[in-house]
């Protein structure tokens, strides 16, 4: 029986402490990792059960998110710092983001409080960006941008907003809110996909 990854790395090695030798994949950033990815259907599950009444499942569902979405780059920090940094982990962590994000814009698009087209255009760009860095980037590096973590940041906070019934005791205007922070969402997102498709039509390949 192996204990490697088929990404590469194994099992063996460091979880938690710091050092300099090979870092188990099952480390504890991963494990952050993953974990946000497990919650995932668990607060749809709440949101779908809620059915659009915004009542305690609702709420324990978009508290969920929220803490989930939080680790942001938590498990990044900690892998960094304790140098527990793993091919597995560099492949989880943009999963985890597109997951509870996307898992979310489903839910909110499922029970009739946010329109198809938006989560159509904003999955349909991280699909696209996806499979263009699979074709095209394959042997090509492109430097990291800000706006790609612009873009998590202000997605997260949109769909948190629009996931949290405030309104049921804050009033109406917080519809208008989260029109605002939706509209910046997609703005952003379109943005940021074009200036990634830019640069990586222009990236020279590696030798």
């Amino acid at each position: 029986m192996t204990t490697d990854s088929p990404v590469g790395g194994s099992f063996r090695g460091r979880v938690i402490s710091r050092g300099e030798s090979p870092a188990s994949i099952a480390n504890i950033a991963n494990i952050i990792t993953v974990v946000r990815i497990a919650v995932t259907p668990v607060f749809l599950v709440g949101v779908l059960i809620d059915d659009g009444q915004h009542g305690v499942w609702r709420w324990a569902a978009a508290l969920l998110f929220i803490a989930a979405i939080a680790t942001d780059g938590v498990d990044g920090a900690v892998a960094r710092s304790r140098n527990l940094v793993t091919p597995l982990g560099v492949l989880l962590d943009p999963i985890a983001d597109k997951v509870l994000i996307g898992g979310a814009l489903v839910a909110l698009a499922w029970v009739g409080e946010l329109p198809w087209w938006v989560v159509a255009l904003i999955l349909g760009r991280e699909l696209g960006i996806t499979v263009f860095r699979f074709l095209r980037l394959r042997d090509r590096v492109i430097p990291a941008s800000r706006g790609g973590k612009l873009k998590t940041i202000v997605q997260s906070v949109a769909v948190s907003s629009w996931l949290l019934p405030t309104w049921v005791f804050a009033g109406s205007w917080v519809f208008l809110i989260n029109d605002v922070l939706m509209g910046a969402v997609v703005v952003i997102t379109l943005w940021t996909g074009i200036d990634y498709l830019i640069k990586g039509a222009k990236a020279p390949r590696e030798s």
